[in-house]
């Protein structure tokens, strides 16, 4: 039996990365070789187990990225972008697989880790759920399957707290119904109704984002025509569902080529 993959979790401190550490805890799989918090944070060398509120767990919280990375086999990464896009060399230098749930990254921002997955191995997804990847690829299918007479809509809502829109799920549904159409995203994306705006217009996608109470992740892709409706729904009730995609996606990631992969690479349908 292959050792258990050793994990790095950064941003332990948060609802995240808290899940992640009792995921990555939890599996026979796997095991936790590092924690990282920010520099100056209040976790920062102290033990892991006690700040979580239990026993001891002999690893202390670190803000060096580098000394956490050595003898690892992968990085979970929900943070923000520029702290992912300054961990991206860093693990790929190391020959850390780095498995990326941040949203909210600008083209800038990807461009940068496409250039470190060029000598290390990236997985990155705006949404690690297995459910909401499956559902990446019915909303490319059914697009495919249905002309410009079917209007498409991206409907996603969040808790209060977040802080992007749309949500990187909400993007990449958008993107998966671009590509079924064979079109830009960017050229028919609508983001922003107010006031006299006009009628639709045709082959457009449009967004719209909900935030309220604590809503974990809600995301409906809506195809309406004359006469009838099809909507494709994903519901998350459990943070436990990204955490479990994630540590998937760094199990999948262990001994892969360079390259930058995403979800549907780690289904089995990209």
């Amino acid at each position: 039996m292959a050792d258990p993959c050793a994990i790095v979790i950064m941003g332990v401190s948060g609802r995240m990365g808290r899940m992640l550490v009792e995921t990555v805890r939890d599996s026979g799989k796997a095991r936790l070789a590092g924690a990282v918090e920010r520099p100056g944070h209040d976790w920062v060398g102290r033990d892991l187990g006690t700040q979580m509120g239990g026993a001891a767990s002999g690893i202390v919280v670190t803000d060096d990225v580098a000394a956490a990375l050595r003898g690892a086999d992968a990085v979970i990464d929900f943070t923000a972008p520029a702290a992912t896009v300054a961990l991206a060399p860093l693990a790929a230098d190391a020959g850390v697989a780095h498995i990326i749930g941040t949203t909210g990254m600008t083209a800038a921002d990807i461009a940068s880790v496409d250039a470190a997955a060029k000598r290390g191995v990236v997985v990155r997804a705006g949404n690690m759920s297995l459910g909401v990847n499956l559902l990446v690829t019915l909303t490319r299918m059914v697009a495919a399957a249905l002309d410009d007479d079917y209007d498409i809509e991206v409907i996603e809502a969040h808790h209060r707290h977040k802080v992007d829109a749309p949500s990187g799920t909400a993007l990449m549904l958008g993107q998966a119904a671009a590509d079924g159409r064979g079109v830009d995203l960017d050229a028919v994306s609508d983001r922003a109704r107010d006031g006299i705006t006009g009628a639709r217009q045709r082959g457009a996608i449009g967004f719209h984002a909900i935030r309220g109470g604590d809503i974990i992740g809600e995301h409906d892709v809506m195809f309406a025509a004359d006469g009838e409706r099809i909507t494709l729904r994903h519901v998350a009730s459990d943070r436990r569902v990204f955490s479990r995609g994630a540590l998937k996606a760094a199990l999948w990631a262990r001994g892969r080529a360079p390259g930058h992969y995403s979800m549907l690479d780690v289904l089995g349908l990209g």
